[in-house]
């Protein structure tokens, strides 16, 4: 029987699980904001290295911040929603309208 390879999503929302109220808040504040982050970079048909050359950083980096990856910090997801024309008022709506998918990544 083949297993199915669980995304990183999956892995991160198991190790999450048994965190205080705030902690889980704060982690699906940061995945909502990644996934936003995704959606807006494809919206406007940026490429991934498209996106690091403007936030002078890496396509790795930015690979990371989609995922929602632990060493990602809100500040970064939120400068860099800034950077490609998020305004405040939409990444703020996105802490109330867009819970994270699993599996995104």
């Amino acid at each position: 029987m083949m297993t199915r390879l669980r995304s990183r999503r999956e892995v991160l929302a198991e190790e999450y699980v048994g965190f205080g109220k705030e902690e889980s808040e704060y982690i699906e504040l940061k995945l909502s904001l990644s996934q936003v982050l995704a959606e807006q970079r494809k919206q406007k048909k940026l490429t991934q290295i498209q996106l690091a050359k403007m936030l002078k950083s890496s396509q790795s980096r930015v690979a990371k911040m989609e995922c929602g990856d632990p060493t990602v910090s809100l500040d970064l997801l939120v400068k860099s929603l800034l950077a490609i024309g998020v305004s405040k008022e939409s990444i703020a709506k996105a802490f109330h309208e867009n819970p994270f998918k699993l599996g995104h990544c």
